[in-house]
């Protein structure tokens, strides 16, 4: 996949950036070489490689470090939506934003 400067511009647009023409052609060859990097770590066979959980499991044994699934805290809901403008069966009302 390789972009293109209309590219480039759609992408400075939607993100609300104002670039340089020199930015722009920096930005370009930035974007490039990392989605060609991105194609050739897909090309790499992975199969039957397993997914590693943390980097050091690479090169070292790691013993996860669990804690248990239990709950510390109170259920505080009321206490925090006392603040709220508006709220319904433990809910936050908000405004609509989308038609």
């Amino acid at each position: 996949m390789s972009l293109t400067p209309d590219d480039v511009s759609r992408i400075a647009h939607l993100a609300r950036l104002e670039l340089q023409p020199a930015e722009s052609d920096a930005l370009l060859g930035q974007l490039n070489g990392f989605f060609r990097i991105v194609e050739q770590m897909g090309a790499v066979d992975t199969a039957g490689v397993e997914p590693l959980y943390t980097p050091l499991s690479a090169v070292q044994q790691v013993q996860l470090r669990l804690r248990d699934d239990a709950v510390t805290e109170t259920n505080q809901r009321e206490l925090n939506q006392r603040s709220a403008p508006a709220v319904e069966d433990g809910l936050f009302l908000v405004p609509k934003v989308i038609e």
